[in-house]
């Protein structure tokens, strides 16, 4: 008899070892990132093979590279598990909505987990990376322009991910996005937003790959904004200039009670600029730590 899965039992950091499908078709190659906090995950799918990235900011990938991001996937939401059956729910989907919900019955076999496809038939193998279990995620979102995001931390790997400006259009993907623009700038406007996934070393928090090619080996270098309250990350505009993005913090989760700056800064000393305790206290809460 099969035990039960519950969403306490797949926190942190799970890498893919295959995909499967009735057709016999295998996947085995495509670098898979699921990040899974208390509640909100983020995921990256960057297929084998990716061809190496010259280009220093958006605006300098070329049509070849931009064929090759548009097969990319990701994708960040709140994962809600009732009776093994994972929903990932999705607040931003790095191609355009399918309309089909992501739904998987969740199984251990050995140290596997075993995710079979509820809506669609496929498989798929996860393995769950030691010493992330300790978790913490931010959900974001900014006024102008609207955009949403999300941070997740667990042990020493992040991950972070920004929703692009306006939506795709429904049930296409973005190969047929891409042949659809006008311009190459209208191309480009089309990955305007970002997936990534790092860890954190020596209190920098280091991109190690990322939907973005050029994002890669920098860092977030994230902090609370003293009297605003606001999550400041670094960033880059199309045109490569550095830029200090800040977002509103929607809401905030972590399975112990410290503080949210003492997740993000560490080494901040106490009593320091930002946010402590009694400010991080008032933000809405997805899960309660446990």
């Amino acid at each position: 008899m099969s035990t039960m899965v519950s969403l306490s039992d797949i926190r942190g950091l799970w890498r893919r070892r295959l995909i499967a499908w009735p057709t016999g078709e295998v996947d085995t190659t495509t670098e898979v990132y699921w990040l899974q906090g208390p509640e909100l995950y983020v995921d990256l799918r960057i297929p084998g093979r990716r061809p190496q990235c010259k280009a220093t900011c958006l605006r300098e990938l070329d049509r070849k590279a931009l064929g090759f991001l548009a097969r990319q996937e990701g994708f960040f939401g709140k994962l809600d598990v009732q009776d093994s059956i994972g929903h990932w729910q999705r607040a931003f989907d790095y191609q355009p909505d399918t309309g089909r919900k992501d739904r998987g019955h969740l199984a251990f076999e050995g140290d596997v987990l075993v995710e079979r496809g509820v809506e669609a038939p496929y498989i798929e193998h996860w393995v769950h990376e030691p010493n992330t279990d300790e978790c913490m995620a931010v959900s974001l979102k900014a006024d102008a322009p609207p955009r949403r995001g999300c941070v997740v931390l667990a042990g020493d790997a992040f991950m972070y991910a920004r929703s692009r400006n306006a939506e795709l259009p429904p049930g296409a993907d973005l190969t047929t996005c891409l042949k659809a623009a006008s311009s190459l700038e209208q191309q480009h406007n089309i990955f305007d937003c970002e997936i990534s996934f790092g860890r954190v070393q020596d209190h920098q928090w280091r991109i190690e790959r990322s939907s973005l090619p050029f994002r890669e080996g920098q860092s977030l270098r994230p902090d609370i904004e003293a009297g605003t309250g606001s999550l400041l990350l670094d960033d880059m505009t199309t045109e490569g200039s550095s830029i200090r993005r800040s977002w509103q913090i929607a809401s905030y989760e972590g399975t112990s009670a410290k503080p949210l700056r003492q997740w993000l800064v560490p080494e901040a000393a106490a009593g320091s600029a930002g946010l402590g305790k009694s400010e991080s206290d008032h933000f809405p809460k997805l899960g309660a730590a446990r």
